[in-house]
Parts: structure tokens; sequence; C-alpha cells
């Protein structure tokens, strides 16, 4: 899977964001798989099951407690003086889940849609890079150095994250492709992103964001596969049991395998 860091040593210091390495790629889509479920858990079973709120205040209402969550949890990120790989999977997690709550409030509550919802998601994070690039030079997580820019890192994210759910739905459900059309859809076109990877000089950085963008879809369409009923394309298992088997699953791989942050390249910082 392309990334545009490899976590060698090539600068004169390392960032607070994990290396781009293949073990990152696996919990990437694990979290976005997980956002997909933990999402769907807290809007479309926890709060209408306990509270008996309807649909559409069980989406303003979960997207306000998880944008909570994230605004927290993505502060105690910045402020953290070194790279703690719990705390980054975490914020990751958390981007993604409030990014599954938020586009459902806008594309179903809110009546926006999928193809307009998807067409207004890219267009924000297109500008949120063009921003980031205009202000500190790069886009490389070889930048991501200083907390400016890992609030660009975190904004920039939090498009993507809210973008892949809407673009999931698109894909599967407007289009009709169903749910393991759509895994076929997003997983297809990130094999294409390797393979331009390692076999083109494609700028790494434009593969890395597109790799990294295409992983949320793909883990929106992998969650509703799980947990969506049998009639409508799904395996209708538990959104509970999914989310859990996908949280432990993450920090098995976390405090398993080796993690490192990105090294920071003072080349890649706008002078």
């Amino acid at each position: 899977m392309p990334g545009s860091e490899t976590g060698a040593r090539t600068g004169d210091g390392l960032s607070k964001v994990a290396a781009v390495t293949f073990t990152f790629w696996i919990i990437k889509i694990l979290c976005t798989t997980l956002g997909e479920t933990g999402g769907d858990a807290v809007t479309m079973s926890f709060l209408p099951g306990v509270f008996h709120l309807g649909q559409d205040a069980a989406y303003a209402v979960g997207t306000a407690i998880l944008a909570v969550i994230f605004l927290a949890v993505v502060i105690v990120q910045v402020l953290a003086r070194r790279f703690h790989p719990l705390l980054y999977w975490l914020t990751i997690i958390a981007t993604t889940t409030v990014g599954t709550t938020l586009a459902d409030l806008a594309d179903r509550s809110e009546g926006l849609g999928y193809a307009w919802g998807s067409a207004l998601l890219l267009a924000l994070l297109l500008i949120s890079l063009g921003v980031w690039y205009n202000v500190m030079g790069s886009v490389s997580v070889h930048s991501v150095a200083s907390p400016k820019a890992e609030v660009f890192y975190w904004v920039t994210i939090m498009f993507s994250q809210t973008l892949g759910t809407a673009l999931g739905d698109w894909i599967s459900d407007s289009m009709g492709m169903g749910y393991l059309g759509g895994v076929g859809v997003f997983g297809g076109a990130l094999i294409v992103v390797a393979l331009l990877f390692f076999f083109t000089r494609i700028p790494r950085t434009g593969l890395f964001w597109a790799a990294f963008i295409l992983t949320r879809p793909l883990g929106a369409v992998s969650g509703d596969l799980f947990d969506k009923p049998v009639a409508q394309g799904g395996m209708a298992i538990s959104r509970y049991t999914a989310s859990a088997v996908l949280a432990a699953a993450i920090l098995i791989c976390v405090l398993v395998f080796p993690h490192r942050a990105a090294s920071f390249d003072a080349r890649e910082k706008k002078a």
C-alpha cells in the first residue's frame, strides 16, 4: 500500500503522527470499519433503543456527543509532547466515528443526499489540502512536526473520513452496487493506487492521500456489510458485536506490531 513516508530518519526529528507502513494501512482500514459500525451503534441502536429518540434526533444528538469526544481527543493529541500509538489511533477512530454520524446527519436528516454530500465534502477536503499547502508549504506527513501542521492534518483527516461515509453510501445505495459491490469498487481502487506507487513516479504524497481517502469508503461499506440486515445485502451482525471485535483487533495490532512516528524532514517545511 502506498505511503509517502516510511518512518526512516531522513530529517531532524520525529513528528507525533504515525509512520506509513503496511501495518498502518491494516489498522487504518480496521479503524474506518469500526467508525461505521460504532457510529451506527450510537445513532441507530443505542440512542433510539435506550432513549427512544427518532432517527433524525438520534443523528443530531449522536453527532454532538461524538464531536465533543473528537475535539477532546484531538486537543490531547496536539498537546502531547511525543508520539503515542494508542492516542494516535484513538484520534483516528474519533474522526471516523463522528465522520460517520455527521455524514448521515447531512445526507439523510438534512436531505442533502449522497451525491451532493459527497461533492460538498470532496470540495471541503480539497480546500483543506490547498490551504494547508499554501500555509505550510507541504501536505506530506514528513512536514507534520508543529501544532499548526498537526491541526491541518487532523482537519483534513476529518473531512476525508466524513467524505468516505457519503461516498460509500452513494456507491452502495444510490448506484445500486450493494455493500459487497462497494467493497469491490473501493478495494479495486486501492489496488490501482498501490500499483501506481510501485510502478510509476507519481508523487508519493498525492498517492498517500488518495489511498488514505479510499480506505474510508472501503471501511464504510465493509461496516455496512457486517451490520445491515440480510434483506439489504448485509450479514446482520450486531453493531455492538462488530464494533467490539474490530476494537479488539485494532488494540491487538497496536500492541503487538511495532509503531514509530513519521520522520520530520525540514526540507518538507515551507521556508
